[in-house]
């Protein structure tokens, strides 16, 4: 029994090296080289670039006021249309205090001089009428009448507007009543009733009270590297993309081209502007983020085979084609190149069978 133990052991540890060797000599045997098969076709090819950006009205205006004073009333909200010169806001004027104090001032001196004017006048009529005074002397006494008169009117408008911001005769053209100098949108209305502001000069910006935009009117403003921006020129097509509106797309044309390159990161980077065409039944809200992919070249209905069966040797391009002896070398003119499909000009035809990229066997 033990001698027939030992025969069997010895046949299993035979057998054992035995398929261990068979397995390691199949591992070694080199394996056939397969390839993909590929045949041209008739396509077009886009060459283009995407540009990230930010849909904006073309028109935007901040609204500010001409005098210093508290916001009294708000009559339109942010959301609401408003039309050219039409009245947003109304203001209560803070006077200035010197300038109030000489305006009244000014009023007092006025009355006096009125009533003197006044005086004279009424003694000078009762002399002419006498004829105890010539016209010419009585014509002077009834200019500087009027000229008191005059004055006195002046010097009440100015402490009007002083005071209150208007004068009486000229309610109209009320520098406390806000209006919007564009027929627009009202995007941002930033203060509220109550709320100091100050008008623009030149050591403050002043306060806007609201920011108007014509929103028919509307451009993709991005940025793009200075790589690319050499292949750039006015009117080429751009097709824009509302990251917030999935599944839309608009049509727009390459209007502007910054001359001048702005650093950011390290990068050089040139601003550009697109008109954006918006159907009238989609809403664009100012700012909406947006990629704009501009078409560099085109080349539509054209000879194309995928770019990885193509072999370069030099300025040179080769591709290999099935004949009857297998794969043979044929020179090729290719054209424009999308990065993963290139346009075939001369070279082959329609039925060729051409060795594409290696097939990969994981096993």
């Amino acid at each position: 029994m033990k001698k027939i133990g030992r025969i069997l052991m010895i046949v299993l540890v035979a057998l054992v090296f035995l398929g261990t060797f068979g397995y390691l000599f199949k591992r070694s045997q080199p394996k056939a080289v397969e390839y993909q098969e590929l045949t041209p076709s008739r396509g077009d090819i886009v060459r283009s670039t995407v540009v990230t950006g930010k849909i904006q009205p073309r028109d935007e205006v901040n609204v500010k006021p001409q005098i210093n004073g508290i916001i009294a009333e708000m009559y339109k909200e942010a959301g609401e249309m408003v039309q050219q010169n039409e009245v947003i806001a109304k203001l209560k004027v803070i006077p200035d205090m010197n300038q109030l104090s000489s305006a009244q001032s000014r009023v007092r001196l006025s009355e006096v001089n009125l009533k003197q004017a006044q005086v004279n006048y009424d003694r000078e009529k009762k002399l002419f009428d006498q004829n105890l005074v010539s016209a010419e002397e009585f014509e002077k006494i009834s200019q500087a009448l009027r000229q008191a008169q005059e004055e006195h009117s002046i010097a009440k408008e100015t402490l009007e507007i002083v005071r209150d911001g208007v004068s009486s005769s000229n309610k109209s053209g009320s520098t406390t009543l806000i209006r919007s100098t564009i027929t627009g949108l009202i995007l941002d209305v930033p203060v509220k009733v109550g709320n100091s502001v100050t008008m623009s000069n030149t050591f403050n910006d002043g306060t806007t009270i609201a920011t108007v935009a014509n929103m028919d009117d509307l451009i993709f403003d991005g940025n793009i590297d200075e790589t690319e921006v050499g292949r750039l020129s006015v009117g080429l097509p751009v097709r824009i993309t509302v990251g917030a509106l999935q599944n839309l797309s608009f049509d727009a044309a390459l209007e502007y081209i910054s001359p001048k390159a702005k650093e950011s990161g390290g990068t050089n980077l040139f601003e550009i502007k697109a008109s954006v065409k918006v159907p009238s039944d989609v809403t664009i809200r100012s700012g909406y983020s947006a990629n704009a992919e501009i078409v560099l070249q085109e080349a539509r209905d054209v000879m194309t085979l995928e770019e990885s069966a193509i072999q370069f040797e030099g300025e040179k391009t080769f591709v290999y084609v099935m004949g009857e002896n297998g794969y043979e070398k044929r020179p090729v003119v290719t054209g424009l190149s999308d990065g993963v499909t290139i346009e075939i000009i001369e070279g082959l035809k329609a039925d060729d069978k051409v060795r594409g990229p290696q097939i990969i066997n994981s096993k």
